[in-house]
């Protein structure tokens, strides 16, 4: 096993992406979970909605951004004493969380949308219904939004599992990749 300090570490833009999206994403789930108690036609609920689907917008842009970034720099590899399941299971974790991020903000915008509602970013710019008013696409998108909360929950659960176990228990150096240096 070799020393944490060999192991190669995502470049600065990429760990603070990253940790952007951790806040982001956690902040939008609070966000939902108010959802959850506020009153159905109240001024907290649409301000609390107004939050999450500006976060969840945020989001979408800094994964886009991500993406992009990923294309023209690729990331570290992996270490070699990985085996070939973890490997795969870290490639396809991070690829579902990934494309779960982007999703989820384009289900919340289709459901609204759909409703013929428009979305509002932190309340500054209205980004109109880009589709038809549609019940059926909305109630769709909102099953998918739901599903994809679902999936999330237990795909960012498995990641932080995994990386902690480098960090704690292996001490291989995996953990430190993505932390912030300080």
């Amino acid at each position: 096993m070799s020393r944490p300090s060999e192991t190669p570490v995502y470049d600065p833009l990429v760990r603070r992406l990253h940790w952007a999206n951790v806040i982001l994403a956690l902040a939008t789930i609070l966000l939902a979970w108010c959802l959850l108690g506020a009153p159905r036609h109240g001024e907290t609920r649409g301000l609390l909605l107004m939050l999450h689907g500006s976060c969840g917008i945020v989001v979408l842009a800094l994964m886009l951004f991500w993406a992009g970034w990923r294309t023209r720099h690729g990331a570290p590899p992996l270490r070699p004493k990985l085996r070939r399941i973890e490997a795969a299971l870290a490639r396809a974790t991070q690829a579902a969380i990934f494309l779960l991020l982007v999703a989820m903000p384009i289900t919340g915008y289709l459901s609204l949308a759909a409703a013929g509602r428009p979305v509002s970013l932190f309340g500054l710019v209205a980004i109109p219904p880009l589709v038809a008013a549609s019940g059926r696409l909305s109630q769709i998108a909102i099953a998918l939004h739901l599903l994809g909360e679902f999936l999330i929950y237990g795909l960012a659960a498995l990641h932080i599992g995994a990386a902690l176990r480098h960090g704690l228990i292996r001490r291989d150096g995996i953990l430190e990749r993505m932390l912030p240096r300080v």
